[in-house]
């Protein structure tokens, strides 16, 4: 790509016949196949790699057949048949994918190794379960540091995450920070406020610079949902402002578009969200709720701090519907769902996410027109008022003189 220029030997052709074969990421493939003629004419073979495998009985008789290759390769200490289905968890615990195992097997044989240095610390004769997941949890005790630093500055306060209460317009966050190799959940609190005026939803990162594309698509759609659901017959008279608060980076993608609507639609209607729920998903402009990436980070992040300020029994979490298949939680957040300590509610729609968020009835009727009280009902209120201000206000508006002027005669 002319980014860089060196002189290299010219050895004078020699007969030769030879087999190459390069490995690469995909990225590296498309530059030279773009900018390179000859690659496209020498290299005409392509095949692509995946990094996952389906999670079926035969493909895990393989795992276990490749782990205990590894074993007898590097002389570790036999793995029992617990600690290789601890092994299996969390290979699909890599790929966020019950149906799905990760093929990257340098990371699966990191673990093994680990595993094996645990189990002859405790002088086991034998790799268990529990010297598995001490090998996982050493990992990632390693490379959570930023992790706590920012747990420990929402437990005093610094950063500002309620876990208990209720707020009008505003909802707890899910985002992910990817380290590279490591990511971990971080709650983070979205607003949103709300009056009249015709400027309609105005995303508060945009306008700063700090929201990128698909941030910035996920905050337009929810004006088209707004337009659907409510102005139908005539246009929306709104100016809200949507913002990422105590955010002082880019935020991308649209996996809190859900969450925004949820702050928005408060916002309107007057009625408070649960805090002690955080909630992940994007939506669309029909109001489903999409699935999104980095679930069991979001869940855990969410969790961890919820025990750090106090579990009190009501916390969770509102994911989309179509991310089930992706829980491949932490065996402390498994139990306290299973204590009832903890809680994870799915959802296709907005409307199911707002009726347990403010526990108030969305109440769209099949006609289109909504039940008195309900959320619905509220926000096409507070709307109606809206337009009505704005009209008065136009009304009041001193009306302009028409002024003509005579051209005189030459």
């Amino acid at each position: 790509m002319g980014l860089i220029t060196t002189r290299v030997l010219k050895p004078e052709p020699i007969p030769l016949q030879v087999k190459v074969i390069l490995m690469g990421d995909p990225l590296l493939y498309h530059l030279a196949y773009l900018w390179d003629p000859d690659f496209r004419e020498l290299f005409k073979v392509k095949a692509d790699f995946g990094v996952t495998m389906d999670r079926t009985p035969e493909n895990i008789a393989k795992y276990t057949a490749f782990i205990a290759g590894i074993v007898k390769k590097e002389a570790l200490l036999p793995f029992s048949a617990e600690a290789m289905a601890r092994v299996i968890e969390y290979s699909s615990r890599i790929v966020s994918d019950q149906r799905k195992l990760s093929t990257k097997f340098s990371e699966i044989v990191d673990i093994l190794r680990e595993a094996d240095f645990w189990a002859r610390e405790a002088g086991a004769e034998m790799v268990q379960a529990e010297h598995v997941v001490k090998a996982i949890e050493e990992k990632r005790f390693r490379s959570n540091l930023l992790e706590e630093r920012i747990q420990e500055m929402i437990a005093r306060g610094t950063l500002l995450v309620d876990v208990e209460g209720e707020r009008v317009g505003v909802v707890n966050g899910l985002s992910v920070l990817d380290l590279g190799d490591f990511s971990f959940g971080r709650p983070v609190r979205i607003t949103a406020t709300v009056g009249g005026g015709k400027e309609g939803v105005l995303d508060i990162e945009r306008e700063v610079g700090l929201g990128g594309k698909i941030h910035s698509k996920g905050v337009l759609i929810l004006s088209g949902y707004l337009s659907e659901t409510f102005g139908e017959k005539e246009p929306i008279t709104l100016s809200a402002r949507i913002a990422f608060e105590q955010s002082y980076s880019e935020i991308e993608g649209d996996s809190a578009s859900s969450t925004e609507l949820y702050a928005l639609m408060s916002a309107l209607s007057g009625l408070p969200i649960r805090q002690d729920l955080a909630v992940t998903g994007s939506v669309n402009q029909k109001g489903e709720v999409q699935p999104v990436g980095g679930i069991n980070e979001k869940i855990e992040g969410f969790y961890r701090i919820c025990k750090v300020k106090g579990l009190t029994g009501t916390q969770g979490v509102l994911i989309p519907r179509r991310n089930l298949e992706n829980l491949m939680l932490h065996d402390e957040v498994v139990q306290a769902v299973r204590e009832g300590k903890f809680h994870i509610y799915a959802v296709d729609h907005v409307e199911e996410g707002i009726e347990i968020l403010t526990g108030v009835p969305a109440g769209r009727k099949p006609d289109g027109t909504f039940e008195k009280g309900s959320v619905f009902a509220r926000i096409a209120e507070r709307l109606e008022a809206f337009k009505e201000a704005a009209k008065e206000r136009e009304k009041a508006k001193p009306s302009k003189k028409r002024t003509t002027r005579r051209k005189k005669k030459a």
